[in-house]
């Protein structure tokens, strides 16, 4: 199939071969065990390829909680577009203080001091950075923890296989178990004033790991018991993903930093941030160069911020996301277990991100070609290899629903059956 752009006409054959030639081998083999398909348009909960397929995407980890360009975010992005896309960064500059502003209206109270960036490792290093420039140089995260790949926030995700190539990283970095507050008492007691904890909600990449009742609050308890410095990595987490604007509402926890990304840019443009609070931030309000990127507060993704903080509240998708996922749980939950009960360990989420953990890693990727064989995009974990995770829009409507549900049950069923093949296309 080929796609006219303009006087360029694109084929799936040729743009294989550029991926071969100027990105990565690996993308372009990873492309063809799902049949080289491109993709050229999304709207809402739906994708389409340039041969006329369409998908439901219940993947994208965790972008699109208000589906791909909804009207409002839309709206925004194109009026600014149109006026001012890019500033100077020396001029005030409106979109940036409204952006934070709105940002900061949804945040656990306490956390009123914003730095923008565009991806979520970024934000994940101005957090580690905040806290080693108030003195917490021991820093503590969790095994099965994921938080970018960029040096220091490579540090901090425990998987042998990402850190290997690249070491050394940056020192004096300690991976506990996820959800052992014994363990994390005992680091801070034999740091006290020196450690920065950082840790997810719930661990999205480590395959939808969630930690027991009362573990955050008691992290928070421990951190600030020791003098300790904590940041929560809300970039799957927040921006409604759980049912709560953020994890930390869920027990009602303030860290001293929270970071949020992917959701951010409300499926349009890529933003993240690092929202911290007073005195956390003193050291990047004492100087406004010792932290700074080019394209930190652009007018362009400020108006997706405004955009998609607008979209969450004006279509209650928190409230949405609770209620839809506590439905999708139940009955990803009720079709894995009749079709799948041997290939199956568990099946577990909270809001709109869920897990199916199968046995084994190969089986994961099966589901996961099967599924986009029965019309449904979704991710594997990158820590938890064998678990298929489904981090659906909160803005599904009953069709939708009604076709996700029958294509898991199919997809499950001919994975047993033992017809995982490559989808048309496949070379």
């Amino acid at each position: 199939m080929t796609v006219i752009q303009g006087a360029r006409v694109d084929t799936e054959e040729e743009i294989l071969s550029l991926y071969r030639a100027h990105l990565s081998k690996g993308r372009a083999t990873l492309a063809e065990l799902f049949g080289s398909h491109m993709e050229v348009e999304s709207s809402g909960a739906w994708l389409t390829t340039s041969d006329g397929e369409r998908f439901l995407n219940t993947g994208g980890y965790g972008v699109f909680i208000m589906g791909a360009r909804h009207p409002i975010v839309m709206e925004e992005v194109e009026r600014q577009l149109h006026t001012h896309p890019t500033a100077t960064r020396i001029l005030l500059e409106p979109t940036v203080a409204r952006a934070a502003e709105a940002l900061v209206s949804v945040m656990p109270e306490g956390l009123d001091r914003v730095h923008f960036a565009l991806s979520g490792a970024e934000a994940v290093e101005t957090g580690l950075k905040l806290a080693r420039a108030g003195g917490r140089r021991h820093t503590v995260s969790m095994l099965g923890g994921y938080h970018g790949k960029t040096l220091g926030a490579l540090s901090t995700t425990a998987k042998e296989v990402y850190q290997a190539p690249f070491r050394p990283l940056i020192p004096d970095v300690r991976h506990l178990p996820f959800g052992d507050a014994e363990a994390l008492e005992a680091e801070l007691r034999a740091h006290p004033g020196e450690v920065c904890v950082i840790l997810e909600p719930v661990q999205g990449e480590g395959g939808v790991i969630i930690p027991p009742k009362g573990y955050l609050k008691r992290v928070e308890e421990l951190v600030r018991a020791y003098d300790g410095f904590l940041i929560l990595d809300e970039v799957q987490t927040g921006f409604g993903r759980l049912g709560e604007w953020w994890g930390a509402d869920t027990e009602g926890v303030v860290p001293d930093v929270l970071l949020t990304g992917k959701a951010l840019g409300g499926g349009v443009l890529p933003v993240s941030a690092a929202v911290a609070t007073r005195q956390a931030f003193r050291p990047f309000d004492k100087d406004p160069y010792v932290h700074t990127a080019t394209f930190s507060g652009q007018p362009l993704l400020m108006a997706a911020v405004q955009g998609a903080i607008r979209a969450v509240k004006e279509e209650r998708l928190v409230s949405r996301s609770m209620d839809l996922g506590a439905v999708l749980l139940s009955r990803i939950s009720e079709i894995a277990h009749r079709n799948i009960p041997d290939q199956l360990v568990e099946v577990r989420g909270q809001g709109l991100l869920i897990g199916v953990e199968l046995v084994e890693a190969g089986l994961a990727g099966e589901l996961l070609i099967e599924l986009f064989n029965n019309g449904v995009v979704a991710n594997h974990s990158m820590i938890g290899s064998s678990v298929v995770r489904f981090t659906p829009p909160a803005t599904l409507t009953d069709g939708d629903v009604k076709f996700f549900l029958e294509s898991f049950d199919k997809a499950t069923r001919d994975l047993i059956s033992g017809s995982a093949t490559m989808p048309e296309g496949g070379n």
